[in-house]
């Protein structure tokens, strides 16, 4: 492995939380519950940039400045969000105050989101390795430092690219089996991180009931259905709000032992790491709770093998 391929993979860890609750929360509650998530031995904090969400890398910031180890993830920074040389220049900035603590993904977004910027959505793909390619054209005239970057892939394009001009990919919304095809797309040396969305509830109706609750806003997105559709679901598994074999292999729900071994299956299945994210709670409650009880079944599911 590289070794830029071996920091990524040493600063994100095997298991890492996933949250949008921090978009909905106040600054020294923030503060708090990432001390809280750094403090149950989770290595990694992966947040969003959504349409409404905060400005990425100063969010990022204040994780960091809150916390003494946790590797602080975008997930993602929009291009359509940012020039390419304030993208660039905002992640070598982070990565300059914080050594080895800063993981950028970069995505492209969605294709909503991207005209509400008023911005073509066509050729995403491309549009991607044109941005990439302009970031690293950024003259950077403080001391150099490495800005590690993921790329935001679900299809087989997106994941080239992310091998070819990325240390990996970060991949959202997906199955056991989507892992082990990124895997196997990706090759051996890319670092693949995988979000793995988590229900704690044993009974099946009110599980179901919270993980469509989030699922449905992303079942609606074209990006989402045709990765679904591509894993060999069909039509009626993608419509509304997803049928129960669908949300079961995109959801992990059960007890804590349960859940825990579905993040053992994407470890085993080819990904470096995994960020859960808790879903089906208050928009601003980042699940610590949930955090609290998976912690010491999931941490070090890695060193135990599959």
């Amino acid at each position: 492995m590289g070794a830029d391929h071996t920091a990524v993979r040493s600063a994100l860890g095997p298991l890492g939380v996933w949250t949008f609750a921090f978009d909905s929360m106040g600054a020294p509650a923030i503060r708090a519950a990432a001390r809280r998530m750094e403090g149950l031995g989770y290595s990694a904090l992966w947040i969003p940039e959504g349409s409404s969400s905060r400005e990425i890398f100063s969010h990022l910031s204040l994780l960091l400045g809150a916390t003494d180890r946790i590797t602080a993830a975008a997930g993602i920074a929009n291009i359509t969000a940012r020039h390419p040389v304030a993208m660039a220049q905002g992640a070598r900035t982070i990565a300059d105050a914080y050594p080895g603590r800063s993981v950028t993904g970069i995505g492209v977004g969605h294709q909503y989101s991207t005209a509400l910027r008023g911005i073509d959505w066509r050729d995403p793909v491309g549009r991607m390795r044109d941005y990439l390619a302009r970031m690293d054209a950024t003259p950077w005239s403080a001391p150099d430092v490495s800005a590690p970057r993921l790329l935001a892939a679900l299809g087989p394009r997106m994941l080239d690219l992310s091998a070819e001009l990325a240390l990996g990919a970060h991949t959202y919304f997906v199955p056991a089996d989507h892992t082990a095809w990124a895997r196997e797309r990706l090759g051996p040396e890319p670092v693949l991180a995988v979000e793995m969305s988590a229900v704690l509830d044993r009974d099946p109706s009110a599980a179901r009931a919270k993980a469509r609750g989030w699922a449905r806003h992303y079942l609606e997105l074209p990006n989402y259905r045709n990765n679904w559709l591509r894993m060999g679901f069909g039509e009626t598994d993608v419509t509304g709000d997803g049928s129960d074999t669908l949300i079961d292999a995109g959801v992990a729900w059960g007890d804590a032992a349960t859940v825990a071994e579905r993040a053992r299956s994407h470890l085993a299945a080819g990904a470096d790491h995994v960020c859960i994210q808790v879903v089906g709670l208050a928009d601003d409650d980042p699940g610590l709770a949930a955090l609290e009880e998976l912690a010491p079944l999931v941490l070090g599911l890695a060193d135990r093998g599959p």
